[in-house]
């Protein structure tokens, strides 16, 4: 069968199917796409000739995963990581390129093709770093930090190759049908610069980008105005996909790439009203795009090549990653990266990414890369993105452990304890740290993340590298003499082992804890810890309180009402704490359930002013808290 519905059918299948595996192992959705296309391409042979036509159409999920990526490109958030984000993102690709053209060049392919080939393996997987990252917990260190400001670089970075790899065209490649515009039938596209003065080609090109700019800050948003005025969702999602395709078309008819426009466009519309409302748009075309092409490249690969020069491209490959990973490590130690977070950058970001498939199809058929050498080329940087979660378990299984006891070593002295110790700086901690100085109050402050120790001892904050789950760090802090704890850091494992050890060694400490969710304040209460902060429970009340003005409700009654809210939860935890089993599911604890819905009973009669279910008395608005009272109870809010 080789109808359109059966095609389609075996595409879907195989993409559900290999994308839930790949995630269920840990893989990334990405590498379950490649999977799904050798399965059905040259594995079972379902598919055939139709993915090169397919792979074309689907490329444009790349322009479209460019305008979303202009879309989160605000100038403000730009400015704020400029120094990674040029300084390590600009080198990466720089040096990367230089170094992987300087090699090709001594294996004997000339200046351009081995510059073209640089530009492709400069470049890292975006969606499995970032995924994996995230799925680690490593997003917020400080390498998974300089990872993200160089895969964003590298994003950006795709415009100008794509840009100006056309200028690097072989003549002898133009004249060859696969290597021109020969293979689309004798079909020609509409241009408007050919043939025209090379002065003539810049200005068109200059007005061309002109005019997406001033059109996407002026014509946008009261077009998008009026088509939100008629309230059909279908209506905006269709105007999204002509934008889009408007401007990719603009570019494509003056000789410019299509990512080029509809990046400009995306970083114009970066501070627009609609900016969500056209990333919700366009997020599902691009994923199911991106998909299809990532599953056409699977389809694509030429597995004969592969078993006829498996050593070749394993060689290419593995010298690649080596390559990539000691420029990242040179420049980590440049930038300052210590430990772990060296190692991780380097490993990280050692693979070729997704981008390296769309320019490989994008230079044969500019004629800058002779076919042959891009089939190889396609799998390199296939094999190289197989192998990247082999990177993440040596990271995990290897370079932790190591790392972790040359930590012990490599820690910070500290010459005097405090009576306060703080256990993370970031978001959370630092505002804990800086309303304690401002009290007069002295403060040690325990990080893993060498630049913030650095950046705080400038502002004269008494702060010393190391990790706080470690008990000798702790004890030399002064945990014995120290009077309260405050555990800032955001993994729930290490804030429980440091709340266990410090009660065990300081019966007498005052212990304050960050917690997630309810399940972590019930394991932190077990623990040991006094006061236990939800991370975003007062906020999420003051919000509330805000929603409760908003309604017409006056500002007596919604201070009341927050009061009520925020002790009856705190006692309603303390009440629920003894009930909770780790071993078992909240939804299967039935004395758990049969509980909260009593607390959630009378949290009802009392938000609605039935003050005597809670067996309190009527109180003046803003009395102050009765201290005794207080006392009595340990403090989860």
């Amino acid at each position: 069968m080789n109808s359109f519905i059966f095609q389609a059918f075996i595409y879907l299948l195989a993409a559900v199917v290999s994308v839930l595996i790949a995630k269920r192992l840990g893989l990334g959705s990405v590498l379950g796409y490649l999977i799904a296309g050798i399965v059905i391409g040259p594995a079972l042979h379902l598919v055939g000739n139709e993915t090169q036509d397919l792979q074309h159409f689907a490329e444009f999920g790349v322009v479209m995963m460019l305008f979303l990526v202009g879309l989160e490109l605000q100038p403000r958030a730009l400015w704020e990581m400029r120094s990674k984000l040029l300084g390590l993102g600009g080198l990466q690709v720089i040096v990367t390129s230089l170094v992987v053209m300087g090699c090709a060049m001594l294996l004997g392919q000339v200046w351009s093709v081995a510059l073209t080939i640089g530009f492709i393996f400069s470049l890292s997987s975006t969606a499995i770093v970032l995924q994996t990252l995230g799925e680690k917990g490593l997003l917020r260190s400080s390498g998974g930090q300089a990872s993200f400001s160089v895969l964003l670089f590298q994003d950006i970075a795709v415009i100008p190759m794509l840009a100006f790899i056309p200028l690097l065209a072989l003549p002898e490649l133009v004249r060859h049908p696969l290597g021109s515009n020969a293979e689309s039938g004798g079909h020609h596209s509409f241009s408007l610069v050919e043939g025209l003065p090379g002065w003539q080609v810049t200005l068109v090109t200059i007005v061309a980008v002109a005019f997406v700019i001033a059109a996407g800050h002026y014509l946008s948003r009261p077009i998008f105005r009026l088509i939100a005025r008629s309230k059909l969702r279908e209506i905006f999602t269709a105007a999204a996909l002509l934008l889009i395709i408007g401007i990719a078309l603009l570019m494509t008819v003056v000789g410019l790439s299509p990512a080029l426009g509809t990046f400009l466009a995306g970083v114009v519309l970066a501070n627009s009203e609609f900016r969500h409302e056209l990333e919700s748009d366009i997020e599902p075309f691009k994923g199911l795009l991106l998909g299809l092409f990532f599953i056409t490249v699977g389809a694509s690969i030429d597995f004969s090549l592969l078993y006829a020069q498996v050593w070749s491209v394993l060689g290419i490959t593995l010298g690649v990653m080596v390559l990539k990973a000691i420029v990242l490590l040179a420049l980590a130690f440049v930038f300052k990266l210590r430990g772990t977070d060296r190692w991780l950058f380097a490993l990280g970001l050692a693979q070729a990414g997704e981008f390296g498939f769309v320019l490989i199809s994008f230079t044969v058929q500019s004629a800058v890369l002779p076919p042959d050498l891009a089939a190889i080329l396609l799998l390199v940087v296939a094999v190289s993105m197989l192998f990247t979660p082999a990177l993440f378990i040596i990271f995990d299984r290897l370079i932790v452990p190591r790392f972790d006891r040359r930590q012990e070593e490599d820690a910070d002295e500290i010459p005097e304890p405090g009576s306060v110790i703080i256990a993370g700086l970031g978001r959370f901690g630092q505002i804990v740290n800086r309303m304690l100085l401002a009290n007069g109050y002295k403060t040690i402050v325990l990080d893993h993340q060498a630049d913030v120790i650095d950046g705080l001892r400038k502002f004269g904050v008494r702060s010393f590298f190391g990790d706080a789950s470690r008990p000798d760090l702790l004890h030399s802090a002064g945990l014995h003499e120290a009077k309260v704890l405050v555990v800032a850091i955001d993994d729930p494992e290490r804030a429980i082992e440091i709340v266990k050890h410090a009660r065990r060694e300081n019966p007498h400490i005052h212990i304050i804890a960050r917690a997630f969710d309810r399940t972590t304040v019930y394991r932190l209460y077990e623990a040991g810890a006094h006061d236990i902060v939800r991370e975003v429970f007062d906020s999420s009340v003051r919000a509330a309180g805000y929603a409760l003005k908003g309604l017409g409700m006056h500002p007596y009654d919604v201070e009341k009402s927050k009061a009520v809210f925020v002790r009856q939860d705190v006692r309603g935890l303390r009440k629920l704490a003894p009930l909770w089993r780790e071993e078992v599911a909240v939804f299967d604890n039935k004395e758990y359930i049969a509980k909260a819905k009593e607390i959630a009973d009378l949290l009802e009669q009392a938000m609605m002013g039935d003050r005597s279910a809670l067996g309190e008395k009527a109180e003046r608005g803003w009395t102050p808290p009765d201290i005794a009272a207080e006392q009595l109870e340990k403090n989860i809010d």
